[in-house]
């Protein structure tokens, strides 16, 4: 019983330095709610994955009317580019890609 009081302590401070994930950037849910979480056959290609310069690139050029689309245009021109740089790092990373067994 001495030990295990010995021990709380120490495996609360353990649990409080470790790591916590990191939340998802602003928008990312938002970019979910039409971009599937993997890749697939569908018209609209998962993001997970992409190289983050990439998909920068296409932010950009939706954002300046280079490449159209009705949906995308709108919402490239809600984000920063600190934002986008946040978007293109979480999904070049993996996103919200589900769990490999």
């Amino acid at each position: 019983m001495r030990v295990l009081r010995l021990l709380l302590p120490a495996l609360g401070l353990f649990i409080a330095l470790a790591p916590a994930e990191a939340a998802p950037p602003r928008g990312a849910a938002s970019c979910s709610g039409c971009h599937p979480r993997a890749a697939g056959n569908g018209p609209i290609p998962s993001l997970n994955g992409r190289p983050a310069d990439h998909f920068m690139s296409q932010m950009a050029a939706f954002r300046s009317g280079e490449r159209r689309s009705t949906v995308m245009t709108r919402i490239a021109k809600g984000f920063t580019d600190e934002e986008i740089r946040a978007l293109a790092d979480y999904f070049a990373a993996g996103g919200n890609a589900p769990a490999q067994p």
